[in-house]
């Protein structure tokens, strides 16, 4: 059998166990996969020409070195980090090793968004966390994780728990380089100090020469070992063709030391190893700052989904036994002790006793449950031990979409922070190229390499890119951890942009407002009837109005009726061996050809029996205590408030009048609301919605923000853009507080980084700025951003 070189390794197989690839003019051949995946890599990267240089030498083949990667598509790992859409593709949240600026995250993004089959890919800069999504049938998540590779970077799966470790990995690099910075620097400013002292007193040359050799000594680990990592995403960077920030402080340094070098063998100019150390150590040393603060930032979203617990205690048969979260099923018996937290949702079966829910609502008074009360995953139980019946699986439960929330929350970014990581990725470009210039300029005007060399140095150190990059993602990321804490969950970043910009809240009255459970206040009886007849038409709606009624007139027996029909926002029919059955609002009535009026400030819903009213009943709803204040908060953040209701004229009034709104509508059916949601976009607001997400689905899909409240938690998450752990309107002002206060934050990050590099590129192009103060300013800027993104924590709710 004929035997055929590997098109990448170049060993040598038998046909047979060949893998045939390519066109039928240009054949290939490959003995594994690793090797047609990183053939191709190559080709499609333009690094075709490795191939000629490797000649008749031959590899290793990929499959021997890929043992490790294997592992990402085990289906144990599968079941842990890699999670199905709703259209089938897989999705997974990474961690990225190696970025220190956006230019890197660009540079990622762009790289997997290319790759046939990688659907999304986001990465947040303020912690490296990617999100990615991908369609299994074309690409395997083992290939992805080498794509992220080959370009110079590492990819993990993203695990809470783990992520302490990891940071405390990443700090000890950070140590023992900012260590053999700092002791380079105090020690070569003593020798600087001397050179100085030489420069105006007078000293002689071989003394001098002594000096620098002692510089060059103790500049050189400095740069290499300490700045070892500029240089290695100045050469991911270049190898990608992407300039980023580490070649700015790479190719600053590195100019400045070789010049120094020249300076100092043929006794000419002046030495600025000092300066090529204090780059590093300032930059080195703001990027470590940099990654603590990061950390903390995160350490919020970490602390909710590290802490879950990830076994339970099951109870089957009197025998209890811990067994995986992802094992227990809709019915299972599970046993909770004093202090545990509850990760499966269900109902209380044995004991009672207190339960710490503030990780859900942010509220710090203890919940009493008694027997048959539902008790939620995220809460702890506080001092007994109690069994419960699961009624959903963890993966359904009310902490897991929180956390999923969260995850999702932090990778999708706001149009803001796009448009300033766009600016970044072409940032470090267009300053080598202002250095340059600069360069030119110098030395056509004074003839003076030296002088000319030190200004371009210091234009090519102080512009920062990390300033800019940091401004969105870090305000984001922090506004998003203290809303969680408050029990408002964002379901992407970009929300709190189109929350902060907007311009009128839509409410709805009941459930929003109001608390949602009217109840009777007068009943009026017309003639007799069977009142078993309205019970039983009223038990068939989950209508609030309805609700009331049946809450009014108690326990009853229930009558078998026929043809039951509900039409939305306006009443029910029914018939019952004959006779006629129809209740609702007064208008629903007159819409039957039954006359009724009445002026009445209350909700009302009437009962007619064959064509005639025989009772109706007025009903008031008890407007939420905190309503009053929280409405009159949102209104001083500049927000314009209307109230939109299916409710008569006078209930509506009433209702406006006690709680401050002054313009409302009233007698709307949804599509109504929804006609009206389009007025107010024509009109130019941009609108959020506020109701009760059954009723109003169709008004809070045509809004810019859809909140859904007083639903329960299973429609709020699935029709909101933000979700209200506590559904009051307290919370809905504390979003808005929440995002105003983040977005501005981001707008003053991206001021300081603007004006930063406004003021301080043309000072250092003018020759006002040495390479030194260069390096402190670049590393300042950072952290100024940082830290007053570290503001947003202050807010007074």
């Amino acid at each position: 059998m004929a035997r055929f070189k590997c098109s990448h390794c170049n060993l040598e197989f038998d046909e047979s166990v060949m893998i045939a690839d390519g066109e039928e003019n240009n054949p290939l051949h490959f003995c594994c996969k690793g090797c047609q995946g990183v053939y191709h890599l190559l080709q499609n990267e333009g690094l075709g020409s490795f191939y000629t240089k490797l000649g008749d030498n031959a590899l290793a083949p990929v499959s021997s070195i890929d043992h490790e990667l294997e592992k990402f598509d085990l289906e144990g790992f599968e079941r842990k980090y890699v999670k199905s859409t709703s259209e089938g593709d897989k999705q997974i949240h990474l961690i990225i090793e190696g970025i220190h600026c956006a230019a890197c995250v660009w540079l990622n993004e762009k790289v997997l968004h290319k790759q046939e089959g990688i659907i999304e890919a986001t990465i947040n800069y303020s912690n490296n966390k990617a999100k990615v999504v991908w369609d299994p049938s074309t690409i395997k998540l083992s290939q992805i994780i080498e794509i992220i590779r080959s370009i110079g970077y590492n990819a993990y799966p993203y695990d809470p728990a783990l992520q302490e470790e990891r940071a405390n990995q990443t700090k000890r690099d950070y140590y023992s380089r900012i260590l053999m910075a700092v002791f380079g620097s105090m020690n070569i400013m003593w020798i600087a100090i001397a050179q100085y002292a030489g420069y105006f007193t007078g000293i002689e040359q071989r003394f001098k020469d002594i000096l620098n050799v002692a510089e060059f000594i103790l500049a050189t680990p400095v740069l290499f070992y300490s700045g070892w990592i500029f240089f290695r995403g100045t050469y991911y960077g270049i190898k990608n063709r992407h300039v980023n920030m580490d070649l700015l402080v790479a190719s600053g340094a590195f100019l400045a030391y070789l010049y120094s070098i020249y300076a100092m063998v043929t006794h000419t100019g002046e030495t600025y190893f000092e300066s090529v150390v204090m780059i590093i150590t300032f930059v080195l040393v703001g990027k470590y700052l940099e990654v603590l603060s990061k950390k903390q930032a995160v350490d919020t979203l970490d602390t909710l989904m590290g802490s879950t617990p990830t076994e339970v205690t099951l109870v089957r048969e009197n025998e209890k036994s811990l067994v995986s979260v992802e094992l227990i099923e809709i019915g299972d018996m599970i046993e909770v002790k004093s202090g545990e937290k509850l990760v499966i949702d269900g109902k209380l079966i044995h004991g009672q006793g207190s339960f710490d829910e503030s990780s859900l609502n942010g509220e710090s008074e203890p919940v009493f449950k008694r027997e048959g009360d539902t008790i939620l995953s995220g809460s702890i139980c506080l001092d007994s031990a109690i069994r419960y019946e699961a009624t959903r699986k963890a993966s359904d439960s009310l902490l897991s979409s929180i956390i999923t929330l969260l995850e999702e929350s932090i990778t999708k970014k706001p149009k803001i922070e796009q448009l300033a990581n766009e600016i970044s990725g072409y940032f470090s470009t267009i300053i080598l190229l202002i250095a340059a210039v600069t360069f030119g300029v110098w030395y056509e005007w004074l003839s003076c390499l030296e002088e000319a060399l030190i200004v371009a140095i210091s234009v090519i150190v102080i512009a920062c890119p990390c300033a800019l990059g940091l401004a969105t993602p870090m305000s984001t990321l922090i506004g998003i951890g203290v809303s969680a804490k408050r029990g408002v969950l964002f379901k992407e970043a970009s929300y709190l942009e189109t929350m902060a910009k907007a311009t009128l809240l839509a409410l709805d009255k009941t459930g929003t407002i109001t608390q949602g459970k009217p109840s009777v206040v007068r009943e009026t009886l017309i003639k007799d009837f069977d009142k078993r007849l309205l019970y039983a038409l009223v038990s068939t709606s989950l209508h609030p109005i309805s609700k009331g009624v049946v809450n009014f007139m108690g326990k009853m027996d229930e009558l078998s009726l026929s043809d039951i029909k509900s039409i939305e926002a306006k009443g029910l029919e029914a018939t019952y061996f004959g006779q006629t059955l129809i209740g609702g609002n007064p208008q629903f009535l007159v819409e039957k050809g039954i006359e009724f009026a009445i002026d009445s400030p209350y909700s009302l819903f009437a009962f007619a029996l064959n064509g005639e009213v025989v009772a109706y009943y007025e009903l008031q709803d008890k407007i939420r205590p905190e309503a009053l204040q929280s409405i009159a908060n949102i209104k001083k953040l500049g927000l314009k408030i209307i109230m939109l209701t299916g409710d008569h004229e006078q209930s509506a009034k009433a209702i406006a009048q006690q709680v401050g709104i002054e313009e409302y509508h009233s007698r709307l059916l949804p599509q109504d609301k929804a006609a009206m949601i389009d007025r107010f976009h024509q009109e130019g607001h941009i609108v959020v919605m506020a109701g009760d997400g059954i009723n109003d689905t169709i008004a809070l899909a045509r809004s810019d923000m859809a909140i859904a409240m007083g639903s329960g938690a299973d429609i709020s998450i699935e029709i909101s853009d933000v979700i209200l752990l506590e559904d009051s309107p307290k919370s809905l002002y504390e979003a808005f507080l929440i995002s105003h206060r983040t977005f501005r934050g981001v707008k003053e990050n991206l001021t300081l980084s603007i004006v930063y590099n406004i003021i301080t590129i043309p000072l250092a192009v003018m020759g006002y700025i040495t390479p030194l103060i260069a390096a402190l300013s670049m590393s300042l800027s950072s952290l100024i951003v940082v830290l007053n993104s570290f503001r947003i924590k202050r807010i007074k709710f």
